[in-house]
């Protein structure tokens, strides 16, 4: 594969590379590079992160990178998620490596690693004390609403300091090349590079993806404030949740299920651009199928085909597309989609059930 068809891949429904020109010359000057996401393990997982997270990096993994699923139980246990019991944590990690290895992210092609295992070594330590160095006190905590708490906040643990040079200190521990994450991580990235600079390691490249919106819709979600960008604040805001059972699809919901969630979805009529079922053929249906078909009755119309979103977008703009036939349709595509982790579950369903005891919160 040559360096433009490497790029394209690794670029596609991603909303913003920093910088793609550093990443075009990454792929021209290293055969294998290095690159990561890393995932709280807080709760079930919603198609946005099984879907749009899992998707890019199977593009990046097909691109030729070495990729790491990197599991942060330290990090879920400073943010207190699943109660702060590592225990709990420990579980949900796993039951995110099954999810992911059911969606083809297996351990033959990505390699899965706990942060644990950075934490056991003093070196990496001496790493997080030598980034919380190089910055000052009030950098960090612009950055603490990387754990999904406010720019406001006053209840936070002393710990939570900790998070966002352990964050930066993970990707030099692993000798990254590129850093990956949904929108609201930027500012960890941001602060990676900013210290690697500094402190003469290297500056590694960022790639975010968009948040998908919950299904109730953007102007139906909290109002906290996370970010001083108010379009990216209210992408933030509005983000799918794994702890509001009803904002989301579980990558294991069951037929019915998924198609009640999108019966219940806002959908408003000719909106693209505030309308989170069109934010689902965009970011998830058209990356994992390539096409889309409106199968509907000739009396309405007639089965319709797209092969891009944006010329589906232009038909529902224009009122040519029922918001009911668009609900079918993302429900009917989630479905297949969704249907080997469904399968890996229902033979293997001991971690979905210790899941299921747990307390979901945030």
């Amino acid at each position: 594969m040559d360096t433009e068809s490497k790029l394209e891949l690794v670029a596609r429904n991603a909303e913003e590379i920093i910088t793609r020109d550093e990443m075009k010359s990454l792929l021209e000057t290293k055969t294998r590079p290095r690159a990561y996401w890393g995932f709280e393990a807080s709760g079930m997982m919603h198609i946005g992160m099984g879907l749009v997270c899992g998707r890019k990096i199977l593009d990046m993994i097909e691109a030729g990178f070495d990729y790491i699923v990197f599991l942060a139980d330290w990090h879920s246990w400073i943010n207190n998620k699943l109660g702060g019991r590592m225990e709990n944590i420990q579980t949900c990690g796993e039951y995110l490596k099954q999810c992911f290895t059911a969606l083809g992210i297996s351990p033959s092609k990505a390699t899965y690693l706990w942060a644990s295992e950075l934490t056991a070594k003093q070196e990496y330590w001496e790493r997080v004390v030598r980034v919380g160095k190089s910055v000052s006190v009030n950098r960090i905590w612009r950055a603490l609403p990387i754990m999904g708490r406010g720019m406001n906040a006053t209840d936070l643990e002393a710990a939570s300091a900790f998070y966002p040079c352990m964050q930066v200190a993970d990707i030099f521990e692993m000798k990254l090349d590129v850093a990956c994450a949904g929108m609201d991580q930027r500012k960890a990235h941001a602060l990676a590079r900013d210290v690697g600079e500094k402190l003469g390691w290297h500056k590694p490249i960022s790639l975010h993806t968009h948040l998908l919106p919950g299904l109730a819709g953007m102007k139906r979600m909290e109002t906290t404030s996370f970010d001083e960008d108010k379009q990216l604040n209210a992408q933030i805001t509005s983000k799918m949740s794994k702890s509001i059972a009803e904002s989301g699809v579980i990558v294991h919901d069951e037929p019915d299920v998924i198609r009640k969630k999108l019966r219940s979805a806002y959908c408003p009529e000719k909106d693209v651009e505030n309308n989170p079922v069109i934010e689902i053929v965009r970011h998830v249906i058209f990356p994992w199928t390539g096409s889309v078909m409106i199968d509907r009755p000739s009396k309405y119309g007639g089965p319709l085909s797209f092969a891009n979103s944006k010329a589906l977008e232009e038909e529902y703009r224009l009122g040519k597309i029922h918001p009911l036939d668009i609900k079918n349709t993302v429900a009917d595509g989630l479905i297949k989609i969704l249907e080997p982790v469904r399968h890996e579950f229902k033979e293997h369903p001991e971690l979905l059930r210790k899941m299921e005891q747990m307390e979901i919160t945030r």
